[in-house]
């Protein structure tokens, strides 16, 4: 099982992580790896400049995010995707109850979010666990921090 670190400019100390930088990397190793052989993914928000100029001017200083003023996709926008991709490759779950979903079998990485952006995290979290409990699973996306360099 793999691990992915999606961060622009952090490595993580831990080895065992795949690094992509960007959403198109991300998406191309997920697919590559295969969803169903992903264990961990862990996503930042912020993943160019003006990203991270939103987060000094904005996020920063008035705790407010507007996606306009981002020109590159972010953490957010990989997370969207995944939910999306799992969807493919699983579309019976679409129109299947919750309760009944409860019962099968669930193959989704644990994804989390270390990102600095505070409403970028949140972001990415609470879409994740929208998806995770209405799917009938514990909401376990969360804020963490991962040693890095």
């Amino acid at each position: 099982m793999k691990k992915i670190y999606l961060d622009d400019i952090r490595t993580p100390l831990d080895k065992e992580w795949i690094v992509v930088r960007n959403y198109s990397e991300f998406i191309t190793k997920v697919q590559d790896i295969g969803l169903e052989n992903i264990s961990e993914i862990s996503l930042d928000h912020d993943l160019g400049d003006t990203a991270m100029d939103e987060y000094y001017r904005n996020v920063r200083p008035n705790y407010k995010l507007d996606y306009d003023n981002i020109k590159e996709k972010t953490g957010y926008d990989c997370a969207k995707w995944l939910i999306e991709h799992y969807y493919q490759l699983n579309p019976v779950f679409l129109d299947m109850q919750r309760f009944v979903k409860k019962t099968k079998e669930f193959k989704f990485p644990k994804v989390t979010s270390h990102s600095a952006n505070p409403i970028g995290a949140s972001n990415i979290i609470g879409y994740l666990n929208n998806f995770l409990n209405n799917e009938g699973r514990a909401q376990t996306c969360i804020r963490v921090a991962i040693p890095h360099v």
